[in-house]
């Protein structure tokens, strides 16, 4: 069955991020630790399907404040297919170089803030602008993706770089390139993506990791809780609590 077939590939993969990953991993929690713990934060960025781990990680219960989604609606492409905001156009904009350095004169940033970017291939030129732009600003650059192999691949940037040569950290999501895991017979292309699973583990690998450095640390997080379990009175309260720091932070941003 292609159901078993799939199911396969997505956990070989999760088996070899646990395998291989494990410090890079550890390494890029604590950098991030460490701009969390100084009430700064962790940026996070993607294009496309790679904007689901941002939407994966914060805010949802379990997670807690410290990460700031960047999410560019014309860069998901989710709602609409065809038409306004289409596949068409999102193909053009997360290749047109310049359009990251316009997004990042939308925000104020520290150097002793994170930039966290998804990027699956890594050769997309929004990104790597984003990546430059941090790096500019002193920020360290964390690069979640399939970097192995990545040296062979011909970026579409002027600067000759993917992004993976750009970060200071990578964690490799240990996905192939084409991303789809399932041959399908009588056709030409595969099915089965698996590179979503592979980013949310190693989010949550990397996430679960921070949070254990900071409560080693003795500092207090601010986590969002599960508000549909009855007899939990106080839920709602912590909630606002958490919102609440989230809005003070994102004041200075």
């Amino acid at each position: 069955m292609l159901a078993e077939e799939w199911f396969k590939n997505a956990r070989a993969v999760m088996d070899k991020i646990e395998r291989t990953q494990m410090e890079n991993i550890r390494k890029a929690a604590e950098v991030m630790a460490d701009t969390i713990e100084a009430g700064r934060w962790v940026h996070t960025f993607g294009c496309g399907h790679a904007t689901l781990p941002v939407e994966e990680m914060y805010p949802r219960i379990g997670g807690f404040v410290g990460f700031h989604p960047m999410i560019e609606v014309p860069l998901t492409f989710f709602t609409n297919i065809v038409g306004g905001m289409g596949i068409h156009q999102f193909l053009f904009l997360e290749r047109a170089e310049g359009y990251g350095i316009e997004i990042m004169k939308s925000y104020n940033f520290d150097k002793r803030d994170t930039m966290w970017i998804f990027s699956h291939s890594g050769i997309n030129n929004v990104n790597i602008d984003i990546a430059f732009e941090a790096k500019k600003i002193g920020m360290k650059v964390i690069v979640f993706g399939s970097a192995n192999g990545a040296e062979k691949r011909i970026t579409r940037h002027s600067s000759g770089k993917n992004i993976f040569e750009i970060a200071d950290l990578v964690v490799d999501t240990c996905t192939p390139l084409e991303d789809a895991s399932v041959p399908l017979k009588n056709h030409f292309d595969k099915i089965g993506p698996v590179s979503t699973i592979a980013f949310v583990t190693a989010v949550w690998m990397t996430i679960t990791t921070v949070a254990e450095i900071l409560a080693d640390r003795g500092v207090k997080l601010f986590i969002h809780p599960s508000h549909n379990m009855p007899g939990d009175t106080t839920a709602k309260e912590r909630l606002y609590e958490a919102l609440k720091e989230y809005k003070r932070r994102i004041a200075g941003v």
